[in-house]
C-alpha cells in the first residue's frame, strides 16, 4: 500500500529538520514558562520577565503558545491583526505576524477562542516548532508562554526548550498540579533545565517553603532535581496593572512585584552567556520526529 500523504509530509518534514540540524544553530536560549493550573500568573511572569530581559540588552522574542486561550496581548494592550491561527492555516508566515511589544520585545500573538488551534495534531505542533525556530536568528532569547496543564499542546513546546519554568502559587492545589507537571516532563524525558517559580507568596519564607515541598517530593519520588526559579510576592499593583492592560514593570516599576521580577532577570542575565546550550532547542525538536 502506498504511504498516505500525511505520512509523506511527515517524512519530508523530518528530512528537512535533520538538514537544519547539520548546520550550526544560533546560540539562542529558549525558555518555556508553564504551570500546572490556570490562574497562577504564568503569562504575567512571561510578559514582565521578557520586558526586563530586553532592558538588559537581550534581544527577546515572546511567543504566546497558550493555544486557544492566548491572552498575553491583553496584558500589553496590543491588538495584533494576525495570530498563530493564520500561521497554522497557512495564510501568513511566522515573521508576518510578529509585532513590537513594550520595552523593545518582539511578540508572536497566539490565538484565543479557536478550537482548531486548541486541538492541534502532532504534525501541526511539530510544524509550528519548526517555524518558531526561524525566529532564533533575530533573538538572543525566545520565551514560550505555554498553556497550563499537561496536554500535548503544552508538553511538546516545553520539552523542546532549553529551560522550563513551572509557575505555581503556595496554594495546595497549585502545588499539587505543579508537581504533576514536573512529573509529566520527567516521564517525557525533558532534557532542559526545570525550575519552579512561586508566585503570589505572602513572604519569602512562604515561597521558599513551597519550593522545598515540590523539589523535595520530586527528588524523593522521581529522582529529579528541580531548580529554585525565584518567587514573586503578592502585590495589588499586579492586579491594577492587569486592569490597565499595562505590564506592571512598566506601570509600577517600584512595586514589590517588579523588584522580584528584576531580581530574577538580573540572575538570568548574569548566567545568560553560559546558559546557552549548543543546539539544545533544535536537536530536541528533531528528536520528536524519531
Amino acid at each position: 500500500m502506498a504511504p498516505s500523504q500525511a505520512t509523506t509530509d511527515r517524512s519530508d518534514q523530518a528530512t528537512q529538520l535533520r538538514e537544519l540540524v547539520r548546520r550550526r544553530p544560533p546560540s539562542t536560549l529558549t525558555l518555556a514558562i508553564t504551570s500546572g493550573k490556570g490562574g497562577v500568573g504564568k503569562s504575567n511572569v512571561a510578559v514582565n520577565l521578557s520586558i526586563l530581559m530586553a532592558a538588559r540588552r537581550v534581544r527577546v522574542m515572546l511567543a504566546d503558545l497558550d493555544m486557544g486561550l492566548a491572552n498575553a496581548d491583553l496584558l500589553m494592550n496590543l491588538q495584533p491583526r494576525y495570530t498563530l491561527a493564520h500561521v497554522l492555516a497557512g495564510v501568513r508566515s511566522i515573521e508576518d505576524i510578529c509585532v513590537d511589544g513594550p520595552g523593545g520585545i518582539r511578540f508572536v500573538p497566539g490565538a484565543s477562542g479557536t478550537r482548531g488551534v486548541a486541538d492541534l495534531s502532532e504534525f501541526e505542533r511539530q510544524n509550528l516548532l519548526v517555524q518558531l525556530r526561524r525566529l532564533r536568528s533575530n533573538a538572543d532569547m525566545v520565551v514560550f508562554d505555554c498553556g497550563a496543564g499537561v496536554s500535548r499542546n503544552v508538553t511538546t513546546f516545553a520539552q523542546a526548550a532549553d529551560w522550563v519554568m513551572v509557575v505555581t502559587t503556595p496554594e495546595p492545589t497549585a502545588i499539587t498540579d505543579a508537581y504533576a507537571t514536573i512529573k509529566t516532563l520527567r516521564r517525557g524525558q525533558c532534557a532542559g533545565r526545570v525550575s519552579l517559580f512561586v508566585n503570589m507568596a505572602e513572604s519569602r519564607a512562604e515561597a521558599k517553603a513551597a519550593y522545598r515541598r515540590v523539589a523535595g517530593v520530586a527528588q524523593k519520588f522521581l529522582n529529579y532535581s528541580v531548580a529554585d526559579g525565584g518567587y514573586m510576592l503578592h502585590d495589588t499593583a499586579v492586579e491594577r496593572a492587569v486592569q490597565a492592560r499595562c505590564p506592571f514593570v512598566v506601570r509600577y516599576p517600584e512595586s514589590n512585584a517588579s523588584a522580584c521580577i528584576a531580581a530574577m532577570a538580573n540572575e538570568m542575565a548574569r548566567r545568560f552567556p553560559t546558559s546557552q546550550r549548543r543546539g539544545g532547542f533544535l536537536h530536541r525538536v528533531a528528536g520528536l520526529f524519531v
